[in-house]
């Protein structure tokens, strides 16, 4: 004879936490300490990322970094929140909340300089630590797009207190620039007039404000091949070509490496 337990019905607050909170727990364990999905807003880190697509974001690789294990390296991509100073006087660094609030989005750039590197910029080619840094892994599409920039006050200066014309007076004018202790000096891979708006104009990126890597692409799951981008009205063309699997890891370029050598 088979005798079958009957449970004890649940309580209204373990109702309350099976059917509601429970869920959101496990949610915000993983979005917070292991691993979270960002998207892509905007075309500032074009060619090698798109807007709308999503990245992987391990958090935890974070956390050990705050912990003093390890740390971000030249040539990752990072999402960080921009200095308060630099969204209070660019209008586009802030956002509105149903028009209740503005608040700082993240943005996602890729790390150029660590602490007390030394970087100068000159005609659209940066330095390192009196390294010229090779940048064709997005160059080279810029100069195939006829626009990549090296005219233009920010592609000749480290540091630069105006964009297209207009003074902001977030950072000094200042052709060569020492990253100070806890910070990084982060770029956009859009070269064009215009593309991004990065250290160059807002100053280097505090380590705390750095929430994560972008290791991997993850969505949409097909990109077709090809993306061409209006230098005069600043946004890219419709994608074209043949569809290729997009899932693909974000390595840092090779060309990062020639820097590995180099001191402040």
């Amino acid at each position: 004879m088979t005798v079958t337990q009957v449970k004890p019905p649940l309580t209204p607050w373990q109702k309350i936490w099976k059917e509601f909170l429970e869920p959101v727990v496990f949610a915000v364990v993983i979005t917070q300490f292991l691993a979270t999905l960002v998207g892509v807003d905007g075309v500032s880190m074009m060619p090698n990322l798109r807007h709308g697509e999503r990245v992987l974001v391990p958090k935890y690789e974070t956390w050990l970094h705050k912990a003093g294990i390890g740390d971000f390296k030249r040539g990752d991509i990072v999402i960080f929140k921009p200095p308060r100073e630099a969204a209070e006087k660019i209008g586009n660094l802030n956002k509105s909340a149903f028009g209740l609030w503005e608040y700082r989005p993240f943005l996602i750039k890729r790390i150029i300089a660590l602490p007390g590197d030394r970087v100068s910029i000159s005609g659209g080619e940066v330095t390192v630590n009196g390294v010229k840094l090779d940048s064709r892994w997005t160059t080279d599409y810029w100069r195939q797009q006829g626009c990549w920039d090296t005219q233009s006050e920010v592609a000749n200066r480290a540091s630069s207190s105006s964009i297209e014309g207009q003074v902001v007076n977030v950072v000094p004018d200042q052709e060569e620039i020492t990253v100070p202790a806890k910070s990084y000096y982060v770029m956009g891979d859009n070269r064009s007039p215009g593309g991004s708006e990065d250290s160059r104009i807002v100053g280097p990126i505090a380590q705390r404000d750095v929430a994560g890597r972008a290791a991997a692409v993850v969505w949409p799951i097909m990109r077709k091949t090809t993306m061409n981008y209006n230098c005069n009205l600043a946004q890219a063309a419709k994608p074209e070509g043949e569809a290729k699997l997009n899932w693909r890891l974000l390595t840092r370029p090779a060309e990062f490496d020639a820097l590995n050598s180099t001191k402040p």
